[in-house]
């Protein structure tokens, strides 16, 4: 009997959570179907989510899930225009050619992606990352968010930090996709969301060698982050290792934005005051690798 999943109709940081709870029922042996049909606005983040969910099933379960497409044509334009079809087929069993989408949302130098959904492999993947965000960086960055050079730089050092995790740590493929949003409710100011994930080994295990005789029974994925995070924790002996994400929250707070680092069963980082999220959740479905978010408000 086929086991369908379905994605809630705000897919992002949060309700991803929802998809991942699902994930702990019995489907050893049984068709997977996951449901994208009423879903009616996804991030980068659910994005990139929903596709290292579709290869956490397939690696746990052996078998392709299927996908079944959004009927929303603009979710579906979305997905095209984020490339997200492009990398979707492996993980998921799906024929996009059955789908009308119509007219494809165009790429232009007015668009408000700075990134599609793009692979991370290795660090020649990560060059051409940032030579294509320095490109697109002029626009978003500096007319809409107005940042200066200074801070630009900054943001592309960040930015190359945050993937270089990828290839160094995580011995597994990743993904990472940059847009722009206009936060009128929540914050009446336009940012930019930043998300890379990947399923390799997680922070925990990262560290463990080096930092898990100091914390004994305490030793959690909590405290792994947070050590990443705030201590500048690496698990190599090298001089300079492991200022990546500590440099990157110092940025992220300096320009009142937020991170959160998803890792194994728990999420911490840094919430500004315009944001909800908790800055520290544990007991959370397991899930591999690390999933980082991050949101850069208009200065």
């Amino acid at each position: 009997m086929p086991c369908n999943l379905s994605s809630p109709a705000y897919l992002d940081e949060n309700t991803f959570e929802h998809l991942l709870l699902q994930s702990n029922r019995d489907m050893i042996g049984n068709e997977v179907i996951i449901n994208l049909e009423k879903i009616e606005f996804i991030d980068p983040y659910g994005m990139i989510g929903l596709l290292e969910f579709g290869w956490y099933l397939r690696k746990k379960l052996g078998i392709a899930p299927i996908l079944n497409f959004p009927e929303s044509v603009n979710v579906l334009k979305y997905l095209e225009r984020m490339d997200f079809f492009k990398n979707a087929s492996p993980p998921f069993e799906m024929d996009i050619s059955t789908v009308q989408i119509g007219e494809r949302f165009l790429r232009s130098r007015h668009s408000d992606v700075l990134l599609e959904m793009t692979k991370i492999q290795g660090s020649d993947d990560i060059h051409s990352i940032v030579d294509r965000v320095k490109r697109g960086a002029e626009i978003i960055l500096r007319t809409h968010l107005h940042y200066d050079n200074m801070a630009i730089d900054s943001f592309i050092v960040a930015l190359s930090e945050v993937c270089q995790n990828i290839p160094e740590h995580s011995q597994d493929v990743g993904y990472v996709g940059i847009q722009k949003y206009f936060y009128g409710k929540k914050f009446g100011k336009k940012v930019v969301k930043i998300s890379v994930m990947d399923l390799g080994i997680g922070v925990k295990e990262s560290l463990s060698l080096k930092y898990s005789h100091l914390y004994s029974k305490d030793w959690s994925d909590s405290v792994a982050i947070r050590l990443a995070l705030f201590e500048s924790a690496s698990r190599y002996d090298d001089i300079g290792r492991g200022h990546g994400l500590t440099s990157v929250r110092k940025l992220v707070q300096k320009w009142n934005g937020k991170i959160m680092i998803r890792s194994g069963m728990a999420k911490v980082g840094i919430v500004p005051q315009w944001d909800a999220t908790k800055p520290q959740q544990s007991a959370l479905s397991f899930f591999p690798g690390t999933q980082i978010s991050i949101v850069l408000p208009e200065l």
